[in-house]
């Protein structure tokens, strides 16, 4: 059994859900592929996850990265996965085979990320952080800039990073004291520390560059002024040797998790001989790293799904080896023989609430993918922009439900495992560890909800919403014709409205001095958006998968209750049709229900967090 990823369930959402082997395939840009080839990599992505990346999984937790001298390891088995990831070229997949890419569709990257990241997640942060890094090279650079770094960033023979976070900082960006002093060669001399960088410093490959936002001397305060830089941690010499860039490693951070992803401190400059390059025009650093951070957002979404597969692909094959207690019909029954766990009424709600969470994750992480790939092959300015907007809507949502959901998941499958889940001597433990860091960098969860609340929704007067609903309303109308579905729809109307409601009443406060209320209750609000978004994505499973059940009944002669009963515990595609229902019917009453009263209860204009003194939150 794959404990990684639900294959099927993956293929569903491309082919049948997204339909990028028809839609994609007839662009011009992705033209050249076919769902052959589609299925050829998503084949090889998972035999590499499984024989290479997750058995280094667990070793890489216990043995973590090591930091002496100046000097960080990463865990020895890291090394070998690492090479085969970067020879087999899957760091640039959906880039443009100019810069070494394979030009495919980012949607199926996902799904290969997926695949590695359920594998073992602190290995493939590697590999992704140094994508970003080359994506803002390959936009913001200078020709001789990119002759230099691109192609080795892109194959991976060099790693990248982002440099934002300092101490004393954080969240607060426009704070930040690194500084850039400009030379009369056109290069700046950095200096400045920062922290919590992933994968700042290690030995996986021999140069590290790294992306360092910075103020150059005399730029205005706050994010107005800040320039973001290429700061190499050696520098190409002369004769093809690689020198010294004065960057160096302060140490290293011990954490919850993902401990074999290096966490670096670097300091930049206390030499004073720290080179940098200008990434774009000065002054505009912030807006070149918002420009990246969809890329950056929906990766840190996807762990949130990776951890939450893996971690209820584990529980299920626990829940049906696990042999303890007696069927509930037959409890009372001294001498009643043990079943499964998986025939207890409370794990089967766990697993449900874990099955449902999980499909719902990966459509819309997959959609936003899909989106993304819609802009880059769209035929007009108009479908691009149509595009781009579902894009930006949907990128705090899959950050922050992707993260928060993903951690619950993990949360639910140490309970599946009772106390064993608990012990390090089985896996999920480390899959919740792991996860958390999620919900916290790339911006934390908060700020996610904030970007929704105050740009995304403020954009034209809520044309991205708009246009979300009725792109929504549009893809649902065919399954609105399923009467088994109408009870479902009924909630899920309701749950729409009530969003909707809600977004107006943000509107209105945000022209009074009640103003700060929507900035209160902006994460509950992106929460309720997210169960929405989720639950219009599994309706439009369950309407697909409705149809394709049906198709096989009448194939199999199956007119009565008896024999579709057989036919869905004998025929595997027809069980999985009828999953999909069910994960769609269980979240729809069990978490769309709830819509309601969370928006009467913000609407209730509660503000008693704000009105609160500090003395009043403690009473020592």
């Amino acid at each position: 059994m794959n404990l990684l990823v639900d294959e099927r369930d993956a293929k569903f959402v491309l082919y049948e859900q997204l339909g990028i082997d028809e839609k994609l395939c007839k662009s011009a840009l992705y033209g050249d592929f076919s769902r052959e080839t589609f299925d050829m990599v998503i084949e090889e992505a998972a035999k590499l996850a499984e024989r290479a990346f997750y058995p280094t999984n667990k070793p890489g937790d216990e043995q973590g990265c090591s930091f002496d001298k100046g000097m960080v390891k990463v865990p020895e088995s890291f090394h070998e996965p690492y090479r085969l990831y970067r020879e087999g070229g899957w760091l640039a997949m959906s880039d443009s085979p100019e810069v070494g890419g394979q030009g495919l569709p980012v949607a199926l990257t996902n799904a290969c990320i997926e695949m590695f990241g359920a594998a073992n997640w602190a290995l493939l942060m590697y590999p992704g952080l140094t994508h970003g890094s080359a994506r803002l090279l390959l936009e913001y650079g200078r020709a001789e800039l990119q002759k230099i770094y691109m192609e080795k960033m892109f194959s991976g023979e060099w790693a990248g990073t982002m440099c934002l976070t300092e101490p004393g900082a954080g969240s607060d960006v426009g704070n930040l004291r690194t500084k850039a002093i400009r030379r009369p060669d056109g290069t700046f001399k950095i200096s400045g520390q920062k922290m919590f960088i992933s994968s700042g410093m290690h030995d996986l490959t021999e140069n590290i560059i790294h992306m360092v936002l910075a103020r150059i001397e005399g730029a205005p305060a706050g994010t107005r002024g800040i320039s973001i830089f290429l700061v190499p941690r050696l520098l190409p010499g002369e004769n093809g040797d690689l020198v010294d860039n004065d960057v160096a490693c302060a140490g290293i951070e011990h954490k919850m998790g993902i401990h074999g992803s290096a966490t670096c401190v670097l300091n930049f400059g206390e030499n004073g001989a720290c080179t940098g390059y200008l990434m774009g025009e000065e002054n505009r650093g912030m807006k070149i790293m918002f420009d990246m951070m969809n890329e950056a957002r929906l990766f840190v979404g996807m762990q949130g799904l990776c951890h939450a597969s893996t971690a209820y692909l584990h529980a299920l094959k626990y829940a049906k080896e696990r042999v303890q207690g007696s069927a509930i019909e037959r409890m009372k029954e001294a001498d009643a023989p043990r079943v499964p766990i998986i025939e207890h009424p409370d794990v089967r709600r766990m697993l449900m609430s874990m099955k449902s969470s999980t499909e719902g994750m990966r459509a819309m992480l997959y959609l936003a993918a899909y989106c993304i790939d819609r802009v880059r092959c769209g035929q007009s300015e108009e479908e691009k922009e149509l595009f781009q907007g579902y894009v930006d809507l949907l990128i705090p949502i899959c950050k922050s439900v992707g993260s928060d959901l993903g951690f619950r998941v993990c949360e639910t499958a140490i309970q599946v495992y009772g106390g064993y889940g608990f012990i390090q001597e089985y896996p999920v433990e480390q899959f919740m560890r792991d996860c958390k860091i999620a919900s916290l960098y790339e911006g934390t969860n908060g700020i996610q909800a904030l970007d929704l609340v105050g740009r995304k929704l403020a954009y034209k007067q809520g044309l991205l919403m708009k246009r979300g609903i009725k792109a929504a309303a549009e893809i649902l109308s065919k399954a609105r014709d399923d009467y088994s579905l109408r009870d479902l729809f009924k909630i899920y109307d309701e749950a729409q409205e009530s969003l909707i409601q809600l977004t107006k009443f943000f509107g209105l406060k945000s022209i009074t001095e009640d103003f700060n209320v929507p900035v209160l209750y902006a994460k509950p609000y992106l929460d309720i958006f997210g169960d929405v978004v989720m639950g219009f994505l599994l309706l439009w499973q369950a309407g697909i998968a409705g149809k394709k059940l049906e198709e096989i009944y009448c194939e199999l002669g199956a007119k009565d209750e008896a024999s579709r009963g057989r036919v869905v515990r004998e025929n595997r595609g027809a069980a999985f049709y009828l999953g999909k229902i069910a994960s769609a019917r269980f979240f729809v009453n069990h978490v769309l229900t709830q819509v309601s009263g969370k928006a009467r209860g913000i609407m209730n204009d509660d503000k008693s967090a704000l009105e609160l003194p500090e003395l009043g939150f403690a009473g020592d």
